[in-house]
């Protein structure tokens, strides 16, 4: 493989020349892919010689550049930021600011390799590696090499110290917090001896001046001197750029200076013969000085004003404005902006060079120069401006500038009009041109103008402005196609003032208003609010004590309407119906003649519902609960007192019961065990309650009327080999959300269970000869007067979820339970599923007063207490008496058995609760409770 004398090899040169040789894009394509494939088979070679790594590198980044995929050689290029050679190293270094970005996965593998290069004596390699510091260093691996770039700010280099500045401001960009404790490093940098290191600090100092202007007022008299020795040539040659001293350095100081410099004339006092001097300095002949004069009229104009440099600035602008060039009359067209805020005469003397960039064909300067028409706008040119940038809205067809002078119209027509009239007018033709691009905001503000005026107290005026309106309407309404927001601003006039001075009748408005309706029939805005103007034309008339008869236009416009897929358009048309039909009075009270400046006075407290809540809690009803103390709450009846509401947030309990007291004689009602053959009680369906303990011990017990009802299928056979018939659509839909299983032991069939316990919370010269006579006038209209600008008044609880699932819901069938001696019982219990999203108060027909649980349970035994609270005990006890049984279950010692509890009937006998009562006592149930009368009473 041959080399050049340069030291490349002849691929790399032929990769060079063919690739400037492309003719297409496909072409080089072509010519990177098959590089890609050649570097790929290359790359991977072992034994590589360093020169010849170091070109696949550079060809690499050829690669990258021409937009393909190199990412195959990066860690190529992170290895030989590893290795001694100076020229590799910065090679590697090279390429990998070009190939990686902050985030990269690979930049951990070169963070050790940056701090040793870091500490390096060769401040080559310190460069080299400062320059990937300013590149590579995120967030993460600031305080990794934090340390040695503060070391560095005092190198002996001054390239080191350069950029190290820039590493420091690098860091502050990324992450202010972990530098600003440091952030007096660039003040010392400031006075630095080399005026490179100077000019690296004054862009730190820039933004940090841009955030705190006051914290860095000390530093004004430094930049005032460094300008100046900058503006006398006292810096070395090598910092001339077009014979110009350092004209970047003057740049950024003069920014600084007019930051510094707003609003504080001590400070500004310091800066104005500087400012002077650069003025008189400066070269005028050469882009760069231009830069430097354009920057200086921007500083003038930032800082406290003076009088004579304002008159440097107009000079300085005239000749930007009398150039040939587009680019130094754009410069001057915009600091004649800035300028004209503290000078509005400046304007003045170049009016003649407004108007010829008002009428050049360079687009971009014809919109510079409106956007200073804009700014020198007042009541005495307000019409010539508005025209012409009406008349330039039409012209353009970008929908965003059309917007943008759109807008420009109707803030300047609203600020300065001279007359009603003319107001009306000139919104007209926004509308009309600008089309839908206006925004709904300006239609809004258009009604708002025409029904409040412009702050004047007289009525005449205020008749006047709106019958122009009228009839500048009617008048447009014979073009041939209007914007859809227009045509909602005529039809809400229309409607509102059409028939106010009598000038036209009703009818006539009326079929108006028809005609906009069918003409635009497939918008359903524009035919609301033709519907509702007609609406308030026949609601006037109607209260007015005059005759309303239907044109038969807008009769067919109603029943079109009345069958409309709209509901809005429905709606309308049914309140049109029946307003006519009322009498004068009624009618005045709902559609009031000129009420829509009428505020609105919303109750929030709905305080005229005050007598019907009152009635209601009078007759029974409950009062209101607010959101927070109902939200978590599942049972509402129960609500007492903050403790009960605390027990019912809580989970599980693990207190053990006290041991009870001597067992008493029962008072229990007579309990049947068993219905009748194939009778199943059917239970009434309870309200879903929010189930906060679920104890699984394969039993539940209802207390309550119970209605019986014929249950054939599910039921087991009594007699013979057990059968079931297919489950009916109830108890397949109320599956079972937990399992029970049946373990036989020493004869006793004993219940497992298990349960999930589910819970939900959730100038331009004057005087040059042969001025066109036309132009002169129209200065004269845009510049005439120096009267200052007059601005008119610019118009300006939860819903309780039900839950759709029914994960709580349960099945149990029957389960026997073997006793000695005793007949084998079985049972089938239906009980409603709870819903455990609801966490809404059930609405119950008749709401029976809450009950105390363990008073519900102590009278369980009570026929007196039984029969009051016959229908809320049963939902309220299913989890509590299941807890307890459960509880009853794992404080037994040997051999357990769950008894299934019976449901309680109205016709219990005493034998059937003497059973009950040995058969507990058998289970060998030891309970200990806090409350021993509870089962005392429970278990007899």
């Amino acid at each position: 493989m041959g080399s050049s004398s340069q030291g490349q090899s002849k691929e790399f040169l032929d990769l060079i020349k063919a690739i400037g040789e492309a003719r297409s894009k496909a072409e080089e394509d072509r010519i990177v892919l098959r590089e890609i494939d050649t570097l790929k088979r290359h790359i991977n070679s072992a034994d590589i010689p360093i020169r010849k790594m170091k070109e696949y590198i550079i060809r690499l980044l050829y690669v990258e550049m021409l937009g393909h995929d190199a990412s195959f050689g990066y860690i190529h290029a992170v290895k030989i930021t590893h290795h001694h050679n100076l020229l590799l190293k910065r090679t590697g270094y090279l390429a990998v600011t070009l190939f990686l970005n902050d985030d990269h996965d690979l930049i951990i593998l070169i963070v050790n390799t940056i701090q040793k290069d870091l500490a390096s004596d060769n401040y080559l390699v310190v460069s080299a590696a400062l320059n990937a510091v300013c590149k590579l260093i995120n967030d993460e691996t600031i305080p990794a090499v934090l340390p040695r770039v503060l070391d560095l700010l005092n190198h002996s280099k001054d390239t080191v110290r350069k950029k190290a500045v820039m590493a420091l401001h690098r860091f502050y960009l990324k992450s202010p917090s972990s530098v600003s404790h440091l952030l007096s490093n660039f003040r010392k940098r400031l006075c630095d001896n080399d005026p490179g290191v100077m000019g690296a600090s004054l862009c730190p100092l820039f933004h940090l001046i841009s955030n705190d202007p006051h914290s860095y007022k000390d530093l004004v008299v430094s930049f005032v001197s460094i300008l100046k020795q900058v503006a006398e040539h006292r810096l070395p040659k090598t910092y001339d750029y077009h014979q110009l001293p350092a004209p970047f350095v003057q740049i950024k100081l003069l920014k600084i200076l007019a930051l510094l410099g707003s609003g504080d004339k001590q400070a500004s006092g310091n800066m104005y013969t500087v400012l002077g001097d650069i003025i008189r300095r400066s070269d005028s002949t050469s882009n760069i000085g231009n830069a430097v004069l354009y920057e200086c009229i921007c500083c003038i104009s930032s800082i406290y004003p003076n009088p004579k440099l304002l008159e440097n600035a107009a000079e300085v602008i005239a000749k930007f404005l009398k150039s040939d060039s587009h680019n130094l009359k754009y410069m001057g067209i915009d600091a004649l902006g800035r300028l004209i805020k503290l000078s509005p005469e400046v304007a003045e003397q170049h009016q003649l060079a407004v108007i010829d960039c008002l009428e050049d064909p360079d687009d971009t300067l014809k919109r510079k120069t409106f956007e200073l028409l804009y700014k020198m706008t007042k009541s005495s040119n307000v019409e010539v401006i508005v025209d012409r940038m009406i008349d330039y809205m039409i012209s353009i067809s970008d929908d965003h500038y059309k917007t943008y002078i759109a807008s420009r119209c109707v803030e300047l027509a609203e600020q300065f009009a001279p007359s009603n009239q003319w107001f009306i007018q000139t919104m007209n033709r926004v509308f009309e041109h600008a089309g839908d691009l206006v925004n709904i905001k300006v239609a809004h503000n258009l009604m708002r103008l025409i029904a409040e005026g412009f702050g004047e107290d007289d009525d005449a005026a205020y008749c006047q402005l709106r019958s122009s309106a009228v009839e500048s309407y009617l008048r447009i309404l014979g073009e041939p196609k209007l914007p859809s927001v227009f045509l909602q601003v005529i039809c809400w006039v229309l409607g509102e003032y059409g028939t106010a001075d009598g000038k036209y009748s009703a009818s006539y408005i009326s079929g108006k208003l028809c005609d906009i309706a069918e003409a635009y029939s497939n918008d359903e805005n524009i035919k609301a609010y033709a519907i509702s103007a007609l609406m308030k034309t026949y609601a006037f008339e109607v209260a007015g004590g005059r005759k309303v008869d239907l044109l038969p236009e807008c009769q067919s416009l109603i029943e079109e309407l009345l069958a409309s897929h709209s509901t809005d358009l429905q709606q309308r048309a049914y309140e049109l119906q029946a307003l006519v039909g009322l009498d004068a009075q009624a009618v005045e009270i709902i559609m009031p003649r000129d009420a829509s400046c009428e505020d609105i006075e919303v109750d929030k407290n709905l305080s005229f519902l005050n007598g019907y809540v009152q009635q209601s809690l009078e007759k029974g009803a409950q009062p209101y609960i607010p959101e927070d103390v109902r939200i978590g709450m599942g049972n509402m009846n129960n609500f007492r007192s903050q403790d009960q509401h605390e027990s019912l947030q809580h989970g599980l309990k693990f207190e053990a019961y006290e041991v009870p007291k001597p067992p008493m004689q029962s008072k229990v009602t007579p309990v049947s065990f068993a219905f009748p053959t194939d009778i199943v009680p059917a239970p009434e369906v309870l309200p879903s309650r929010e189930t906060h303990h679920i104890s699984s011990v394969g039993v539940v017990s209802e207390v309550g009327s119970l209605e019986l009802k014929l249950r054939l299928d599910g039921v087991q056979k009594k007699w013979g080999r057990p059968a079931y018939s297919s489950t009916s659509s109830a108890s397949a839909s109320a599956s079972a959300s937990y399992s029970t299983s049946q373990k036989p032991s020493n004869g006793i069939t004993q219940l497992d269970g298990a349960t999930v316990v589910n819970k939900v919370r959730d100038s331009y010269d004057s005087r040059k000869t042969g001025v066109d006579p036309e132009k002169q006038k129209l200065a004269a209209s845009l510049f005439g007067g120096s009267a200052k600008p007059e601005k008119r008044s610019s118009a300006s609880h939860k819903v309780p979820k039900t839950g759709a699932s029914s994960a709580a819901d349960r099945s149990q069938g029957s389960k026997p339970v073997v006793v000695p001696n005793e007949v084998a019982l079985e049972k089938t219990i239906h009980q409603p599923p709870p819903d455990l999203l609801d966490l809404g108060e059930p609405v119950v027909a008749t709401a029976p007063p809450p009950v105390d649980p363990f008073m519900q349970l102590e009278g369980l035994l009570d026929p007196s207490i039984n029969s009051a609270t016959n229908h809320d005990v049963r939902g309220d006890n299913v989890n509590l008496l299941a807890e307890l049984s459960n509880a009853a279950v794992r404080a037994t010692s040997g051999e357990t058995i769950a008894t299934p509890l019976s449901q309680s009937t109205k016709g219990s006998n005493a034998k059937d609760s003497l059973e009950k009562d040995a058969l507990v006592r058998q289970m060998g149930v030891n309970p200990s409770s806090q409350n021993p009368n509870l089962f005392r009473d429970l278990l007899g």
